[in-house]
């Protein structure tokens, strides 16, 4: 028994920190409580990496449906409604995904685009950003307390997916936890079946996100193609793009 415990609770720890390594980590303050502002972050920033470094930045993280999101303000704890634990998180066994799919500690976006809070009831909240978020609430709980510091962080997102179909191993509804290539799209979903070739398409549908800052550029649907053993012999490298939530990829 002294043998076998110590063995048990190594793997114990190791599946937990495998579980909390997988999550998402997206947080923002409200900005009247961050003193150091967007210009001083990019100024600091360019003198680091230098003035020949291109200097981009993701978009910020805009919440979806299904998304779990955890509130809090400083002093006052959890302001969502029913959160539960880290432990009623559980994993995706039917796919055999490593990620985390369960509420946790955060309130869920409903299908209505609301989130229910304490002493505020529902607040809408599908389309802003994380930072906005904060800045909305810190209003509306100011009318409860003085100066409220709120703090929002993404716990889980479900709301950003893509469709595998055709001619893949695991065709399916995958989550886009990460930035995913198509060539890693495939790959996740188990490579190509003996029946398929190299063509790809991928549909890209309108964005429904409005206020994300690059809405022009998806406010059609449009088709992209890609040619795999094009992309074996080195030719349109650039047409192995990054997977956008809503992509429907089909492997012909």
């Amino acid at each position: 028994m002294r043998e076998i415990f110590p063995q048990v609770a190594s793997r114990a720890v190791f599946f937990i920190a495998i579980i909390f390594w997988a999550l998402p980590c997206f947080a923002a303050e409200s900005t009247s409580d961050v003193p150091v502002d967007k210009a001083m972050k990019e100024q600091f920033r360019q003198e680091i990496i230098g003035n020949q470094a291109k200097a981009t930045a993701d978009d910020e993280y805009v919440i979806g449906y299904r998304d779990i999101v955890y509130v809090e303000i400083y002093g006052e704890g959890s302001m969502g409604v029913g959160a539960g634990s880290p432990a009623s998180a559980t994993i995706d066994t039917e796919r055999g995904d490593d990620f985390i799919r369960g509420r946790g500690t955060g309130a869920e976006v409903r299908m209505d685009g609301r989130m229910s809070l304490k002493h505020i009831g529902d607040v809408y909240v599908v389309g802003m950003t994380l930072t906005q978020l904060a800045d909305y609430l810190k209003k509306l709980y100011s009318s409860i307390y003085e100066s409220p510091s709120v703090t929002t962080t993404l716990v889980q997102s479900n709301s950003r997916q893509y469709t595998m179909m055709g001619q893949v191993k695991e065709p399916g509804l995958f989550h886009l936890d990460f930035p995913l290539s198509v060539v890693k799209a495939v790959a996740k979903a188990g490579g190509f079946t003996e029946w398929a070739n190299s063509e790809i398409t991928i549909i890209r549908q309108k964005n429904t996100f409005s206020q994300l800052s690059d809405a022009g550029a998806d406010s059609k649907e449009k088709k992209l193609t890609f040619d795999y053993d094009d992309f074996l012999k080195g030719k349109d490298l650039e047409k192995n793009i990054m997977i956008k939530s809503g992509d429907i990829i089909v492997v012909h």
